[in-house]
């Protein structure tokens, strides 16, 4: 049986609803009519979506004619199969997916035992006693989890606090299963008497990870086999499964004397069992929240605040995996910096510290821009925008990060006590398909993109040395942002067609450049007559192509490169002429 919570924007839950396996599907939506009915939340349709339980899972699939979208895992889906505690998202209600599993205490007694299993749902009814106690211990949990660095450490805090919280027990123990399915002893400790040897019931440690709930052996006085605790003396024992670390942990508490049904003993057992399983749900809650705090913390450096808040507090890592998609890669490296470390050889640590604030620079405009920053290569940051979540407005913020980093750096040249006055940056974008992803572990995700559009943005970034200019950007991304970027953004100026050193097919380069408010030295006319003298150029009309270009204003060096090619042809396009300018060596610093 699954249980569906429904909560609203404020974590007020509105709903709750069961839905029974085996049944047939199930229609959620505004509608009174529907199966499942959410008449609050005015964006969900009269009939949403279709529930189908489907063995352990849950089948969701969105209906045709529901007109919002549904949100798994802070992507959009039209059909998901989902697991117990994973959450779809509608409008402004979320709903959490829940295994609700009842008690059974009707299986017979087996070579002298009685097995009792509980869900929380049955034993949120039951009463605590010896409050006062148990409150004390649980204030506890938060500092003992914080101070235990290694799991025996916490083990042996957790077994202290379930003996000092449950007086009836005199065992207590964190137990996992071996390979063979053996009771795997973590840390236990007794009551009175320490040296005691441990040997937890394997069927009813097994039980307990098998079904994930609590499960309780009550012994028979007369049983003797040594398979159970009852040959220690103990006549019952129940074990507690963590619901969120690994799988295979649980808290196995034993006690002696015996518990006939029905009676106040086994009323106060019940409690017993509530406490623990409210120490393993927090110690689960609390493991949870440090271990996606790490994970925030790692992704934070590779992710802006706004792809985090996409992806969810809570994302599936799955959602991180390498896969293709169309991606606008931005590559910006420091100019001279080669010749900067040797002339500081004697002050690398400065030097050190002054790149350091220049990525930061580079870094924080990536991110800030929503885009995601990949690996660092020495003095040069590697950004990309179009993974893990696709945006038209992609192409468009690495523009706009491209031009923050410029801005940055200008501001910090024309102030003599900058620390990065006498750095330069150097920018090239391109787009087009790659591989993104994540590699690594978990906890410790790094990401990075593979393809030619990678190469292709180092090969632009390189280029803006010979043709004089701060950002270049390829054919494609051109294309892409001319007509939607607006003039508060940033304009773009065609530069030429050329062939890169060790590339088969040339491609149009241009430059990408601030507003006027912000670079009023070249005016919108400018950039005009400049491409006005580069179609002159590539049509072999060298002498107009040289008067265009000489509109420029002297400090715009980008007419530079294409003037001492007609200067060294004496203004006549060589024989054969098609418009490429071919490098003859690969660009570099």
């Amino acid at each position: 049986m699954f249980r569906l919570i429904a909560t609203t924007a404020g974590h007020k839950v509105a709903a709750q609803f069961s839905l029974n396996a085996g049944t047939g599907p199930l229609h959620l939506g505004r509608s009174t009519q529907a199966d499942l009915a959410t008449p609050w939340d005015p964006r969900i349709s009269s009939l949403h979506v279709q529930l189908q339980p489907a063995g352990s899972a849950l089948q969701l699939t969105k209906l045709p004619h529901a007109t919002n979208p549904v949100f798994v895992d802070g992507r959009e889906v039209n059909s998901v199969l989902l697991q117990p505690g994973q959450t779809f998202v509608i409008g402004t209600t979320s709903f959490e997916l829940q295994l609700s599993v009842r008690s059974d205490s009707s299986q017979p007694p087996a070579d002298g035992i009685r097995q009792l299993t509980f869900d929380r749902q049955s034993l949120e009814q039951v009463r605590f006693d010896d409050t006062a106690r148990r409150i004390e211990v649980l204030t506890s949990l938060p500092t003992v989890l914080r101070e235990a660095a290694v799991e025996r450490e916490l083990s042996q805090q957790l077994t202290a606090m379930l003996l000092a919280g449950i007086s009836n027990a005199d065992l207590a123990a964190v137990v996992g299963l071996s390979d063979q399915s053996q009771p795997r002893i973590l840390h236990a400790e007794h009551r009175f008497d320490a040296t005691a040897t441990v040997a937890p019931s394997s069927r009813l440690v097994a039980a307990t990870m098998q079904q994930q709930k609590t499960v309780l052996h009550i012994w028979d006085e007369a049983t003797a086999t040594t398979a159970y605790t009852q040959a220690q003396g103990y006549g019952w024992a129940f074990c507690t499964p963590f619901a969120d670390i690994t799988g295979d942990r649980a808290l196995y508490i034993s006690g002696r004397g015996s518990i006939e049904p029905g009676q106040s003993s086994e009323q106060r057992l019940q409690a017993d069992i509530r406490f623990a399983e409210l120490i393993a749900d927090i110690i689960t809650a609390l493991q949870k929240q440090r271990r996606m705090e790490r994970q925030q913390s790692g992704l934070r450096q590779f992710f802006s605040p706004p792809v985090l808040e996409a992806l969810g507090r809570d994302f599936d890592t799955s959602l991180l995996e390498p896969r293709e998609c169309d991606v606008t890669v931005l590559f910006c490296d420091l100019r001279g910096f080669s010749h900067r470390a040797e002339e500081q050889a004697d002050n690398l640590t400065g030097l050190l510290e002054r790149v350091s604030l220049a990525l930061e620079v580079m870094t924080s405009q990536i991110l800030r821009f929503g885009g995601v920053t990949g690996d660092f290569q020495g003095d040069a940051a590697l950004g990309f925008w179009g993974w893990p979540l696709e945006s038209p407005e992609a192409p468009l913020n690495a523009c706009r990060a491209a031009l923050a980093i410029r801005e940055e750096f200008s501001r910090a040249q024309a102030d003599p006590d900058h620390p990065l006055r006498d750095f330069e940056t150097s920018i090239g974008i391109s787009h087009g398909r790659a591989v993104a992803g994540k590699i690594g572990t978990r906890e410790q995700v790094k990401v990075t993109v593979f393809g030619p559009v990678v190469n292709l943005a180092s090969r632009l970034e390189a280029m803006t040395r010979e043709l004089h200019v701060s950002v270049l950007i390829d054919e494609r991304l051109d294309q892409l942002v001319r007509g939607r970027m607006t003039p508060a953004d940033g304009r773009v100026r065609r530069l030429l067609k050329v062939q890169p050193y060790g590339m088969d097919k040339p491609l149009f380069v241009s430059e990408l450049v601030p507003p006027v408010d912000r670079y009023p030295l070249l005016t919108d006319q400018h950039v005009t007559d400049f491409e006005t003298g580069l179609q002159a150029f590539m049509e072999g009309r060298w002498s107009e192509a040289w008067s265009y270009l000489h509109r420029m204003p002297a400090e715009d060096r980008a007419q530079d490169f294409l003037s001492m090619l007609i200067t060294q042809h004496d203004r006549r396009a060589p024989a054969g002429w098609d418009g490429i300018v071919r490098m003859k060596k690969k660009s570099g610093a």
